[in-house]
């Protein structure tokens, strides 16, 4: 107990310290692993009791970029994606190779090192540009491109590694009969998946419990790294296959909002084992040689970068941003090495100073990142910063929570005007009828943050709420409003008091269920009367802005306070 309280301490201390610091959430936990490890304070001494742990970690977060690989992303940025990004990972990849075998390092560890160190750190990247909101600029397009290919590349670099660290396996006997044998299992699992999973899905969101569909979502991706396993390949392999097979399930945003807490607390275990394995004296013995490393691995990979960018045609000065964003090596590089080391591919050494080394390279992201002050590409070199239809990767510009009736008459005029969208619905039936008349809908509950931010809300220009219970309504309101302060929320209201609670709440602007149809019968009432319909109309809209205009004064937050004072 005392080693896990030291855990949670050192997570909870070091980790918000290092986002604060703009540093990261993984060189957090690596920090906080060095601190309380045997090198460190000596808090936790058993690393190796908790590595089958942490490595599920692991597991998980291949699981989270097979789902998000879905074929049809990956076709709409196929140039960039295969083309510029498998040009960066081959060129740096051998370059870094033939460095560390002329040093002397032999062959299998020099592959993996120089392929493993040709990744960069997907977590520190994304988190700059988006924090930037740069993801869809002339230089965050390419470094999305490129980074997706590398979460590619490390699914076939996991299976290269038992393979170089057993020198006994041969090409013609006991590899070719693992590959039929390993090939077979993966099919049978695609097929098993492809016809049974939706179903077997459909029927616990209908009939379990919320926490049963959790524990089937992580049995499927436990249960399929197990089989994989069984076949010769890594768990994580198995974890990446479960992923892609739901990556176009209408389940995929609730399973990945269920399953992210444990991949973030696995991960978060993961890199902090990582930092107690780490021994500072190799860089108190040798700073001159880790400091070269450091150097040379960044002006091998920030040149290769730039020299790829030009060739695909990307501008001068978004090239050098690429180059730039994409220099370190990342976490990758930590699930490659440990792997690597356990298998005895890496001797103790090279994987003490190359855990350094990639360290180190993170840490120098922020600083290589602010080397330009990241004004707009446009003003610079006239590039096109907004993207294109087939760029945007098909991102929803609405979220509509509810796919009832109304949220159905709401998706059903986006979809003729051309607005792209993503609805959630909780009620199985009604995802799956939409599912089957081609509506972008999926399964979930729409007032889960998780699940927002699977869905695309971070990056969305507005949410409607057409969910028809009250309370879902107003908790929806409260947690969107709370993480996402500048999105428009247009809220569905049954009554004049719960849209005045909406408005105080967070709502952008509410609709009153019960005025409309009170305006609609009056219509109806007026002209039967003989008054003409355009003065029925004009009286009918009168009202009607009188009513909102009194909704949004009653529901604003200085008239809810003086309302509460007086």
């Amino acid at each position: 107990m005392t080693e896990v309280l030291s855990l949670l301490g050192a997570a909870v201390l070091v980790v918000p310290l290092f986002r604060f610091l703009r540093l990261g959430a993984v060189l957090g936990f690596l920090a906080a692993g060095m601190l309380i490890g045997p090198a460190g304070l000596a808090l936790v001494t058993e690393v190796e009791a908790m590595r089958a742990l942490a490595e599920l970690g692991v597991v998980l977060l291949l699981f989270f970029i097979g789902i998000e690989l879905k074929p049809a992303r990956l076709w709409l940025m196929r140039q960039q994606v295969f083309g510029m990004g498998s040009v960066q990972v081959m060129v740096t990849g051998l370059l870094l190779t033939a460095v560390l075998l002329a040093v002397g390092v032999e062959s299998g560890a020099a592959l993996i090192l120089g392929f493993g160190l040709a990744l960069s750190s997907t977590a520190f990247v994304l988190q700059i540009l988006t924090e930037r909101r740069e993801l869809s600029s002339a230089h965050g397009r390419p470094a999305l491109a490129i980074l997706l290919l590398q979460d590619l590349a490390v699914v076939p670099l996991l299976l290269l590694i038992p393979l170089l660290a057993n020198p006994e396996t041969t090409l013609s006997g006991d590899l070719g009969l693992a590959a039929v044998e390993a090939l077979a299992e993966v099919m049978g699992v695609i097929v098993i998946g492809r016809y049974l999973l939706r179903p077997v899905l459909h029927q616990v969101a209908v009939h379990g419990s919320h926490e049963i569909f959790i524990a089937t979502g992580l049995l499927l991706v436990f249960g399929t790294a197990v089989i994989i396993e069984h076949a010769g390949m890594s768990m994580a392999m198995g974890a990446f296959l479960a992923g892609l097979l739901i990556s176009d399930s209408e389940f995929r945003h609730q399973i990945m909002a269920d399953i992210l807490p444990f991949r973030s607390l696995l991960l978060g275990l993961f890199f902090m084992s990582v930092g107690m394995a780490v021994d500072m004296g190799v860089l108190i013995d040798a700073p001159l040689r880790i400091g070269l490393m450091l150097l040379a691995l960044l002006a091998i990979k920030i040149t290769v970068l730039w020299v790829v960018a030009r060739l695909f045609r990307v501008g001068r000065i978004a090239s050098r941003r690429v180059a730039l964003l994409l220099g370190q090596s990342g976490e990758f590089g930590f699930v490659l090495f440990g792997e690597a080391f356990y298998t005895g591919l890496l001797s103790s050494d090279i994987y003490q100073e190359v855990i350094l080394v990639v360290a180190l390279s993170m840490v120098m992201t922020p600083l290589l990142a602010a080397r330009y002050n990241f004004q707009s590409v446009v003003e610079e070199e006239g590039e096109e910063l907004a993207p294109t239809l087939e760029e945007s990767d098909g991102r929803a510009e609405v979220i509509v929570a509810g796919f009832g009736r109304m949220g159905q008459r709401i998706v059903n005029l986006l979809r003729d005007a051309g607005v792209k969208y993503v609805a959630v619905e909780q009620r199985p039936a009604l995802v799956k009828a939409g599912r089957a008349k081609g509506y972008s809908v999926f399964y979930g509950d729409a007032a889960d943050p998780h699940l927002l931010e699977s869905a695309g809300v971070a990056e969305a220009k507005m949410m409607v709420v057409a969910v028809d219970n009250a309370d879902v309504v107003e908790r929806l309101v409260v947690n969107v409003r709370r993480l996402y302060p500048q999105l428009p929320i247009f809220a569905r209201g049954h009554s004049q008091a719960r849209c005045e609670h909406l408005l105080k709440v967070g709502a952008t602007e509410v609709s009153s269920e019960n005025l409309e149809a009170s305006l609609q019968l009056s219509r109806f009432a007026l002209v039967e009367a003989g008054i003409d319909s355009d003065v029925a109309e004009q009286l009918l809209q009168d009202y009607r802005d009188n009513y909102y205009e009194y909704l949004s004064f009653r529901g604003s937050p200085d008239q809810s306070k003086s309302s509460s004072s007086g």
